[in-house]
């Protein structure tokens, strides 16, 4: 009797879970870095597809992160050791997106619970992995300062509020793309909140990758550097060799 009477309560909550879901595209799906790439800006849009009515005493609230390809960082400490700048510490983390952002209808900690930022990996400081090497080091200083570096160069984003949501149905937000940024696919995740729970999700993908002049340098380096290599030194030495005549044609003028 005690399951059942339990049931009737929970179903309800159950139900709405269940019927309540998201359509959503992006402005553009593939970014290409060329010579001349500074960024780009893709608009994410999407609706509340649902089988019951709304309802009004548990609003709903949208977060979106979109996550570029996981990558392994050292990260190193400096000190002033007989007025030299020297690496004493440093901690390897496992994984970390090389680039980050989170955008919202509202406040993070105020939509989000703690039990499922650890069961999703939405805040920054969930997403990325550190190795425990079972060194006394403060792992979560690392962290810290690797988030602090790449907020500086503006891969790592929380945009609260940048999300706007129209009627708990439709929704509509954008994201910054540095000029900066590693090949490789972009994930773009929206989750559906309702009391500090997420209700559903929805992922799709972003393609980053180079274009032109940019592939072809980026291809030979990586697949021929041998020929790489030469090429650059031919280039400098050619460089190096017009610089000198046009440097003698002036004097003599």
């Amino acid at each position: 009797m005690r399951f059942l009477a339990l049931l009737l309560v929970i179903w309800p909550c159950l139900a709405v879970a269940q019927n309540e879901g998201i359509v959503a595209d992006l402005s553009q799906r593939r970014v290409s870095i060329t010579t001349n790439f500074t960024g780009s800006e893709i608009i994410i849009f999407g609706a509340v597809k649902r089988e019951t009515p709304i309802s009004a005493a548990d609003p709903l609230e949208v977060i979106i992160t979109v996550a570029g390809p996981e990558q392994a960082v050292t990260v190193r400490k400096k000190e002033r050791v007989a007025g030299i700048w020297v690496n004493t510490q440093e901690q390897e983390i496992d994984s970390a997106p090389s680039f980050y952002a989170v955008m919202t209808t509202a406040p993070l900690d105020e939509i989000l619970s703690e039990t499922e930022d650890l069961r999703y990996r939405i805040t920054k400081t969930k997403v990325i992995r550190a190795v425990d090497g079972g060194a006394e080091r403060d792992i979560e200083g690392f962290t810290d300062a690797l988030i602090r570096i790449r907020q500086g160069e503006d891969i790592y984003q929380l945009n609260e509020n940048a999300v706007v949501l129209f009627d708990s149905t439709l929704f509509r937000s954008q994201v910054r793309l540095p000029a900066n940024l590693t090949e490789g696919d972009y994930e773009t995740t929206i989750y559906l909140m309702r009391n500090k729970e997420v209700v559903s999700r929805h992922v799709t993908q972003i393609e980053v990758n180079k274009v032109g002049l940019e592939r072809f340098l980026y291809n030979l380096a990586h697949q021929q550097p041998l020929i790489y290599g030469i090429m650059s030194l031919v280039i400098a030495i050619a460089a190096g060799w017009l610089a000198s005549a046009a440097f003698r044609v002036l004097r003599s003028g």
